[in-house]
């Protein structure tokens, strides 16, 4: 896991920072892709531990979505993150950025994200609240 943090203590920003040579599209597609699994990997272990690390699964998530605004699986992960903290009201605004990114994309949201939203907005207190 120290591993996966330091090397997401190096991104900075999105790759190429904004300016996209033609060449190097399918390069930064890779590139975004390896750091939401890498910020994925990490939120999950932080939320579903034995010690859970909201704080940090949290930190690491608004960092990605910073660099990658559309990813459903960083939302699917803030979800799970502020329902294990019992915040409706972080699920609240959460299902809503979520929501309005759709919007402003195009999107339509996956199966599992909305399974998700449903999920934590069911009222059923999260798995980890008991412990």
């Amino acid at each position: 896991m120290a591993d996966l943090e330091s090397a997401m203590a190096l991104v900075r920003g999105k790759p190429f920072d904004g300016r996209t040579p033609p060449w190097a599209d399918p390069v930064i597609q890779e590139m975004l892709s390896r750091i939401t699994d890498t910020a994925h990997t990490l939120a999950r272990w932080h939320t579903d531990g034995d010690t859970p690390d909201l704080e940090a699964a949290r930190r690491i998530v608004f960092h990605t979505l910073d660099i990658e605004a559309t990813s459903e699986v960083l939302y699917r992960d803030l979800l799970h993150i502020e329902w294990a903290a019992a915040n409706p009201a972080a699920v609240r605004r959460t299902v809503a950025r979520l929501q309005q990114m759709a919007r402003t994309y195009n999107i339509s949201l996956d199966g599992l994200t909305e399974d998700t939203i449903n999920l934590v907005l069911s009222g059923r207190p999260s798995p980890g609240t008991n412990r």
